[in-house]
């Protein structure tokens, strides 16, 4: 790892540790978030820190499972690190899915925190 840019280091450490919380125990991701932070969720809007852990922390799965497919990650002017996230999905007993989701990440105090985050599900419907 010490041959990537530090925003690599930075933004591939945030993605395992965001994963691994969201798969082990998702009322534990309130630390990774602030009070200012947005989370666009299949097209539902969340701000707040409590709103975003709300509802992912009520999302209608017993047990998920993601696996990384690709992620990509860039320094912005203002000091932040924006990153994206492709990969694979399992909940429960459905089949898996394809997944989109992106990050803006934010160093306020020393901790590197999310500030934007946006999540779609790769699904096509071309009917």
């Amino acid at each position: 790892m010490g041959d990537k840019p530090i925003w690599e280091q930075i933004g591939s450490s945030f993605i395992q540790h965001y994963y691994q919380l969201f798969d082990n125990d998702r009322t534990q991701l309130g630390a990774i978030y602030i009070d200012a932070s947005c989370l666009t969720w299949e097209g539902q809007q969340f701000q707040g820190k409590a709103a975003i852990v709300e509802k992912l922390s009520s999302l209608p799965v017993q047990k998920i499972q993601h696996s990384i497919t690709a992620q990509d990650h860039q320094p912005t002017p203002d000091s932040c690190i924006i990153s994206m996230v492709v990969g694979q999905l399992k909940a429960d007993e459905d089949p898996i899915m394809g997944f989109h989701q992106m990050f803006l990440l934010k160093n306020i105090n020393d901790a590197w925190v999310c500030t934007n985050d946006m999540f779609r599900l790769a699904l096509h419907n071309f009917g």
